[in-house]
């Protein structure tokens, strides 16, 4: 996500980097080429003007420290305008009651659904909750079956009525059944709906007004750009909604709807998705997206996801027997598995500052390790555990047992090897889990 307008705002900086000083000349020069990268993100031009007043104000009211360049200092502001743009700080959502109620709403093919079932787990595994899904879409086919059947991987329960087509009375029995069997949470997926059909705009007011939700999220395909804005401001109208959703953000977006949306209707972004698995939901920080919008990466949310999957007592095994040179294909089968559980590689190699660059016009898809997996499942207990008895005919056997060359098989076996020797210099930090991303992407790379 925000390739283009990173890419766009790092040669503009260039106009600026290596000048002594700030002036009202090359701040001019740099803010004419932000202006033009934030329109071409499809940001509202107000909103990229008064964006780049405020720099402008503040730039040109900096006394440029002499440790610190023109460069730097425009950067810093730049950043510092963005995460302002863009709420400011994390505002989380509210699930204070009992059950808390939580309203989401959206036009069609937002993502709507999948998000409510995204929500649901994440409370669930981050906040110990206890959700009940409730169906309150009665008009589009299968919308029922699509909730039931993402419910069902997370063993979350769904509340239908097969009967009934009527989503306020839906919704009211829904929570009635959740204070009945003590479920703490209610998420409540509804109709998609467009802004202009004012008969399904009243019926969600209406479902609204009935269950006073603690909450109401209304979620927005981040790829629609501009027009994800001006329909957030006719929903608003209507719903007064208490925070938005941007789902898609791996897609092919210009970032527009995330950079302007908070401007226009003056509610916070809560929540981002970013991929069709479960667990690609994110709580916004407009402070860490400033970051890696300006390429700086984002060390903070990529260790949080690190420390989600942690397995303390996995890792102090491994670190002992990275100390005793005992380091095996078992253990790094390990590893990636624990990896992979944290999200896409290609978006979690891009939290790491330079490194998002560098993998921009490379393809690392889901699939990124299924290759090593394959040779590693293609060795006997004896090979994993003691690579060094890999000889040539071995060698030969693992490639036609997993469907690759021998060269790849020889490719994973160095890669192996320089990560134990770096791993072992590096124990005892929680370097070793970024660095052996970077080991491991370069091992697809060769």
């Amino acid at each position: 996500m925000f390739e283009n307008l990173s890419d766009k705002l790092e040669r503009s900086f260039k106009r600026i980097k290596g000048q002594g000083r700030i002036t009202e000349i090359n701040v001019a020069e740099t803010l004419k080429e932000v202006r033009r990268a934030l329109l071409d993100a499809d940001v509202n031009y107000k909103i990229a003007k008064t964006f780049t007043d405020a720099v402008k104000e503040k730039a040109l009211g900096q006394d440029v420290l002499t440790s610190v360049n023109p460069g730097q200092m425009m950067v810093k502001i730049v950043h510092d305008e963005l995460s302002a743009l863009m709420g400011g700080k994390m505002e989380d959502i509210n699930i204070k009651g009992n059950p808390a109620v939580i309203l989401v709403a959206g036009l069609q093919g937002s993502g709507k659904t999948t998000f409510a079932v995204k929500l649901a787990n994440m409370l669930k595994s981050k906040k110990g909750k206890n959700p009940l899904l409730i169906a309150g879409d009665v008009y589009r086919p299968a919308a029922i079956d699509q909730l039931k059947i993402l419910a069902e991987q997370i063993n979350i329960p769904v509340y239908t009525e097969d009967d009934n087509k009527n989503p306020v009375k839906i919704t009211i029995s829904g929570i009635k059944y959740a204070k009945k069997t003590g479920h703490d949470l209610v998420v409540i997926d509804t109709a998609g709906r467009l802004a202009i059909d004012e008969e399904m705009m009243n019926e969600i007011a209406s479902v609204k007004k009935a269950v006073d939700p603690h909450e109401t999220l209304f979620v927005v395909d981040a790829m629609t750009g501009q027009d994800a804005v001006n329909t957030a401001k006719e929903f608003d109208a209507r719903l007064d909604f208490e925070g938005v959703v941007l789902t898609k953000m791996d897609g092919d977006t210009r970032g527009g709807a995330a950079l302007s949306i908070r401007a226009v209707v003056n509610k916070p972004i809560k929540f981002i998705g970013s991929g069709e698995k479960i667990d690609a939901i994110d709580a916004f920080h407009p402070e860490r997206m400033a970051d890696r919008i300006l390429g700086m990466g984002d060390i903070v949310s990529l260790v949080e996801k690190a420390q989600e999957q942690f397995d303390v007592e996995e890792a102090r095994k491994i670190q002992k027997k990275i100390l005793k040179n005992q380091f095996n294909l078992n253990d790094f089968l390990s590893q990636i598995k624990q990896i992979k559980k944290m999200g896409n590689v290609k978006d979690l190699a891009s939290m790491i500052p330079g490194v998002g660059k560098e993998l921009k016009d490379i393809d690392v898809d889901d699939d990124a390790f299924k290759n090593i997996e394959a040779i590693i499942f293609s060795m006997t207990t004896a090979e994993r555990e003691n690579p060094g008895i890999l000889n040539g005919s071995r060698r030969k056997r693992i490639a036609d047992g997993s469907g690759s060359t021998i060269q790849e098989v020889n490719r994973l076996i160095k890669q192996f090897d320089e990560t134990r020797k770096m791993m072992k210099m590096m124990s005892g930090g929680k370097k070793n889990l970024s660095a052996m991303m970077g080991n491991m992407q370069g091992m697809r790379g060769r």
